[in-house]
């Protein structure tokens, strides 16, 4: 399973903004790294199913919002 941040909209960058977050923050708050942030949002890199749900639950979003699930 691979899942990504949905590339074709800028729904998850948006998402972090309206809550007030930097990338930097964002990284704080989810114990990940900044880098790793930066990453996700170019939709360079995938991420876990937890990891996932923690960015979600974060933002205040469904995961269907953010991501793309690939099988």
């Amino acid at each position: 399973m691979n899942i990504k941040i949905l590339a074709k909209t800028d729904v998850f960058i948006k998402a972090r903004v309206i809550k007030g977050y930097s990338q930097r923050e964002l990284a704080k708050h989810s114990g990940l790294s900044h880098a790793y942030i930066s990453l996700l949002e170019r939709s360079i890199k995938s991420v876990g199913p937890s990891t996932a749900k923690k960015l979600c639950d974060l933002l205040e979003k469904d995961l269907e919002e953010l991501f793309l699930i690939e099988m």
